[in-house]
């Protein structure tokens, strides 16, 4: 075993991982197979350890963790914060800093070259300190189950000398996470386990993305490359729609390119910060990649797959016409997309695929709510972008395409709970469309076709069972029996607008009306369809939650606010009209008491512990209090800070709404274009709202859920799992291979 506190990736390779951890020995492994890796450092698992005994911070840890009661949340978390707080303040001993520092300096500026030379001492005091990521390498044991592997700390853009010492210590304590301690203790473990740290000079990218050297989705044996101008984030986490390459494997000749109006780069100013700009017209729809830079990445996926004999997910970097790999990884879920042949015909339109599935019909233009008694069953509803009013017409037809929107659109989520397929984005349908056309919608590849084929529905498959429960959303009645396929753990969220729309007439004409009792068996009746292929699991129903300016064309409907978004909907409205809001809990409880259905109930828009004290006051009345579970949305960021009084207002579960959440934290509207760009579920502040709720609901004993459709993102996924969620509740469609996705997380973290 190679000993010393730095190694070098020239010194390390894929068989390292004792000493390097598998982050570091897998640079390493690339590095000396001849692949660009930017060059990096790894301060060992030995050095790790010499800092523990040198500084006397081991035997104060192991003080603690042999006092620590694991089964205590509380007094886990307080025991965890003290052990990285030891680590953190610790003085790290002066001859390891000597050597990390002049490892770090021996790439500190571009004058490297000089570095062997007699004029360096002289050039020396010129020297400027470069960006650097400090990142965690989980040593083997640690990756085998023993720990909670994944939760290590990483950082980038660190610069100087102070800065990469206080990371260093940073990425030590980082493995004391509370749940790494519980998770060591439980398995026994006595010895502290260990963890290197690689420092990697930073790529200040011109551009970024991602290769597969399979095409994920079509399984072809093909070169798929998507990249995006500045770094790789935006890709990531869907605030970009990047250009996409397919080049084929046996001569690296591009067979296809799709340019897209990317609007935002993120890049990196000259502090070190991470920032959104945005582009101009000319430079977002500028090819990304040159066609040289296509066939030279194309060229490292081929050698990296045969490298590692399996097909690989690889990141990249491309900084001042030099290109790096920065990681790769192999494909894990190419057995889990299902196959389709491409249809063959003439190409009217390409978008967005939102909604799997293919299907033939005659279009119908959408372009007012006048036009919706058009749409015939079967029909192509084509539009500028659904909106909920439309909800009730997208059920009679066979495909959705429509010029705007992103795959978290309405008419994408729609169309995915209804299983019909949906393109968006096309930018111009309402344009080449015309009524009458018969098209073919290929809900798989985003593209449109002239003419008829055959009608394709989306396979929706029973999930793997996980620790974490899988749950599906369902809106409407006509659909449960769909989605009771998946053989989910229950219903996460039914919300009772489809059912209100379907009946023609908004809230407020039952209220004006004084018409109650319809209106409850209107409720009743969805809620019992809906409920019925799920006998015997729990489903959560949220009460109604309309802005005014959702359904406006039903009869009865109010003026339109001029801020619908901040104004009288949620438990805000049923409050105000209590003989409305019991016409819902009444039809919620005669379902719970004649089906003999496990029912939660819902509030959204909670924004404080007084609504809650005000809704039990009611279900006692309704003597409901003991017959269903009590839960709140949290969707607004008064929820977040309020949680604790919300537990102890007797709340047995939560589900996070984070569409709302996510616009309310960020000031953003979800629905406006020009600020799209900068909506993101994945922000830091909207992540430490989630982790902060979850948290503090664990130590109240209150379940924990998510709703929103960042649920079907694999990279919130793997968060939330981490972050200890009980449930996730996702489309059906998306329900199996966000299963097998959760399976592989909990696997990792046992």
């Amino acid at each position: 075993m190679k000993r010393g506190f730095i190694l070098w990736l020239s010194e390390l390779n894929k068989d390292d991982g004792d000493v390097a951890g598998g982050k570091g020995s897998n640079l390493g492994e690339m590095y000396n197979s001849g692949f660009p890796v930017p060059p990096a450092f790894v301060i060992t698992v030995n050095a790790y350890n010499y800092f523990l005994e040198k500084t006397g911070v081991d035997k104060k840890i192991n003080k603690i963790i042999e006092k620590i009661n694991v089964d205590h949340t509380r007094e886990l978390e307080e025991e965890s914060l003290k052990i990285k707080e030891l680590i953190i303040k610790a003085q790290m001993p002066e001859d390891l800093q000597k050597e990390i520092l002049e490892a770090y300096d021996h790439f500190n500026t571009s004058l490297n070259d000089l570095v062997d030379s007699p004029a360096y001492s002289i050039l020396k005091v010129a020297r400027e300190p470069i960006f650097v990521s400090v990142r965690s390498s989980a040593t083997a044991e640690d990756l085998s189950g023993a720990s909670f592997a994944g939760q290590q700390e990483s950082f980038i853009n660190v610069k100087g000398n102070a800065e990469v010492i206080d990371k260093v210590k940073m990425v030590f304590a980082s493995i004391f996470t509370a749940r790494s301690i519980y998770y060591r203790k439980k398995k026994g473990f006595q010895k502290m386990v260990g963890i290197a740290a690689v420092v990697q000079k930073m790529i200040n990218s011109d551009k970024a993305g991602v290769m597969f050297s399979v095409d994920p989705v079509t399984q072809e044996d093909k070169i798929l490359i998507e990249a995006a101008f500045g770094q790789g984030e935006g890709i990531v986490s869907g605030q970009i729609k990047p250009d996409q390459y397919v080049v084929s494997k046996e001569d690296l000749e591009i067979i296809s390119e799709k340019i897209s109006d990317k609007k935002i780069a993120i890049v990196r100013d000259s502090q070190g910060a991470t920032k959104k700009i945005a582009l101009t017209p000319e430079k977002s729809h500028q090819k990304c990649l040159k066609t040289h830079e296509i066939k030279e990445l194309a060229s490292f996926g081929i050698k990296l797959e045969k490298h590692y004999k399996k097909p690989q997910d690889i990141e990249f970097a491309v900084e001042d016409d030099q290109v790096y790999i920065l990681q790769t990884r192999p494909i894990t879920t190419l057995k889990d997309k299902e196959k389709h042949e491409e249809i063959s015909g003439n190409t009217l339109l390409v978008g967005m695929g939102a909604s799997p599935g293919i299907s033939s019909g005659v279009v119908k233009i959408v372009l007012s709510m006048n036009d919706l008694d058009k749409v015939k069953k079967g029909d192509i509803l084509v539009t500028t972008m659904t909106n909920p009013d439309m909800v009730v017409t997208m059920q009679r037809a066979s495909a959705i395409v429509t010029d705007e929107g992103g795959v978290t659109a309405h008419a994408a989520i729609v169309s995915r709970e209804m299983g019909i397929p949906c393109v968006v984005g096309t930018e111009e349908a309402t344009h080449i469309l015309k009524d009458g056309m018969e098209i073919t919608v290929d809900g798989y590849t985003g593209k449109v076709y002239s003419g008829k084929t055959e009608t394709k529905k989306a396979e929706v498959r029973p999930i793997v069972k996980t620790k974490t429960k899988i749950k599906v959303l369902v809106d409407l009645p006509d659909f449960a029996e769909r989605a009771a396929k998946t053989n989910a753990d229950g219903i996460g969220l039914v919300r009772l607008e489809g059912i209100i729309a379907s009946s023609g007439k908004h809230p407020e004409y039952y209220i004006k009306n004084g018409h109650y009792e319809p209106y409850k068996n209107l409720i009743k009746e969805g809620i019992e369809k809906i409920a019925k292929p799920f006998k015997g699991k729990e489903i959560w129903i949220r009460t109604s939650d309309i802005r005014t300016d959702e359904f406006s064309h039903l009869k009865g409907a109010p003026e339109v606010e001029k801020n619908p978004m901040l104004g009288m909907h949620g438990i805000r409205y049923s409050l105000k009209n209590p003989d409305f809001f019991k016409a819902e809990l009444l039809a919620i409880k005669e379902v719970a008491e004649e089906g003999g259905h496990k029912i939660g109930l819902m509030f959204p828009q909670v924004i404080s512990a007084k609504e809650i004290g005000d809704t039990k006051k009611i279900l006692h009345e309704l003597d409901m209090r003991n017959k269903v579970k009590l839960g709140v949305m949290i969707e607004t960021p008064a929820a977040v800070m309020i949680i604790e009084d919300l537990c102890k207002e007797g709340i047995q579960f939560i589900s996070f709404g984070t569409n709302d959440l996510t616009q309310y934290t960020l000031a953003i509207d979800r629905g406006n274009e020009e600020v799209q760009y900068l909506y993101n579920e994945m922000e830091f502040s909207v992540l430490k709202e989630i982790s902060r709720v979850i948290r503090l609901c664990k130590q109240n004993k209150v379940e924990t859920s998510i709703c929103g459709q960042a649920a079907s993102r694999k990279d919130m996924v793997e968060f939330l799992v981490k972050q200890g969620i009980d449930s996730l509740s996702v489309n059906a469609d998306s329900a199996y291979d966000i299963s097998l996705f959760v399976k592989e997380i909990e696997e990792k973290i046992k």
